[in-house]
């Protein structure tokens, strides 16, 4: 006879061939997954639950027995397969595949899976229908690291290794729907990328441009930044430097808005949609078109994007990333042997460190740029604060009002000339076309135009629009 709710007393405890029998015959545990029974006192509820003592005894418990058996029997009855006909509500649960390297699961990749199991479960146990799957993240250079250092063929290593960690996921007892199965280097799911990036190319946010990457001269590729240790190549040990090199990009700053309204409506915590939101990246700003004018004499359009377009007559002088293709061009004899041994020290930094870096360094090239707002002569520098992958790889700076230029300018006795007066400054000192901010830092709020032609006075915000018209 099957055993119903009303059927248990207050103090039965589904044991799992119970769960099990309830899963084979369509049914679930009672009370939405609570392992208490409905005829418990409310006063108990929160201490009616207990261990079944013959199955959790030290004596009874044998591991190499009741593992196998119950696995066994999970797969068998395909209790964790989602149905797509199944009418239960569904329930979709992710987790971050691994990469399936040579040395197998370590309990750091079991620390980040136990809590989805345990959720997907708990939400088995409410009656849902749950997907839970689990893949392989398995191309990139770790691949090919492993493959060359056992002298096999990558698809052999990753196959086998995929092996290993299916094994090792069984044992553990995880709850995945492994017909659903996903590996990124098998043709029939990587078609699919194919395919997403042929649609992607033809609605034009494919495209190809020369990148800066960390360059093996040994290995001769490219490399991520994971695999440079200490400015070297993990795989072979020689100095990595920077390359130009022609690749595929895309354009997910057109989606950038589309990314963050769908933040909005995720349940996530706060810190990881900041992060999200860091990562998109979207600015609102203007592109500026300065004249780059070489030792020779000749000129080159210098175009940079800013977000305070209403400091521009601020810009005392501009920066360009080192790798910049326009650095060779402008760069004066007398400057070259600095400008090029400045590049050389700089090739060996990843953008990651480059970005974090508190100290401030730079060269000069030599040539001027011409400041299309008032045909202010401002020199060119060359820093490694400046990233190639961000905006055009070349800024005007703004020293009385952005950090990193200031922190610039004072070490280079560069000038730093105040063009927003702070909201306290009044307006008083707006007309006069006086600076009303702390000499000893950079004022990077918002405020009223001064030292900036026709539109001193204009409050800071409608000056952005105004000089952009």
């Amino acid at each position: 006879m099957s055993t119903t709710a009303d059927d248990r007393d207050a103090s039965h405890v589904l044991t799992l061939e119970e769960i099990g029998k309830l899963a084979k015959e369509g049914g679930r545990p009672p009370l939405r997954g609570s392992l208490i029974s409905p005829r418990a006192p409310a006063t108990n509820r929160r201490t009616n639950l207990r261990y079944n003592h013959r199955m959790m005894s030290g004596e009874s418990y044998n591991p190499g027995e009741i593992e196998p058996k119950w696995r066994e029997y999970w797969i068998s009855n395909r209790l964790h397969e989602a149905k797509d006909d199944d009418p239960r509500p569904k329930y979709y649960c992710l987790d971050m595949f691994p990469y399936p390297s040579g040395s197998g699961l370590h309990v750091g990749h079991w620390r980040s899976y136990v809590l989805p199991d345990c959720w997907s479960r708990y939400k088995w146990l409410q009656g849902f229908n749950v997907l839970h799957p689990m893949g392989w993240d398995a191309f990139g250079s770790p691949a090919e690291n492993d493959a060359i250092q056992k002298g096999i063929q990558p698809k052999v290593g990753t196959e086998r290794n995929i092996e290993n960690f299916k094994r090792q996921l069984y044992e553990i007892g995880a709850m995945y729907d492994w017909s659903r199965e996903v590996t990124t280097t098998d043709p029939a799911y990587y078609k699919w990328t194919q395919w997403i990036f042929v649609k992607m190319f033809k609605a034009g946010l494919a495209y190809k441009t020369f990148m800066p990457v960390n360059w093996c001269p040994s290995c001769k590729t490219g490399i991520a930044n994971e695999d440079v240790v200490n400015g070297r190549c993990e795989r072979c040990g020689a100095e990595v430097t920077k390359k130009e090199l022609n690749q595929w990009m895309l354009r997910i700053t057109k989606y950038a808005d589309r990314l963050l309204n769908g933040l909005e409506k995720l349940d996530w915590p706060e810190k990881v949609k900041t992060m999200q939101t860091n990562w998109i990246g979207r600015s609102e700003g203007a592109e500026v078109n300065f004249t780059a004018i070489a030792a020779n004499g000749n000129e080159h359009p210098l175009k940079i994007f800013t977000t305070r377009p209403d400091t521009l007559f601020g810009a005392t002088y501009m920066v360009m990333a080192p790798e910049h293709p326009l650095v060779k061009e402008l760069t004066s004899p007398q400057q070259a042997a600095d400008v090029d041994a400045y590049i050389e020290k700089v090739k060996s930094e990843r953008d990651i460190d480059r970005a974090a870096k508190t100290e401030k360094t730079g060269v000069f090239t030599g040539a001027y740029a011409i400041n299309p707002v008032n045909n202010e002569k401002i020199p060119i520098w060359i820093a490694d604060y400046v990233l190639m992958a961000y905006g055009t790889g070349a800024i005007m700076a703004v020293p009385a009002h952005d950090e990193r230029d200031y922190e610039f300018a004072k070490i280079f006795g560069l000038e730093i000339r105040e063009v927003i007066s702070s909201e306290q400054g009044g307006e008083a000192q707006a007309r006069q076309g006086e600076a009303s901010i702390d000499a000893n830092q950079a004022y990077i709020g918002e405020g009223t135009m001064i030292n900036s032609g026709q539109f001193t006075g204009t409050p800071s915000e409608q000056g952005r629009k105004a000089i952009c018209a």
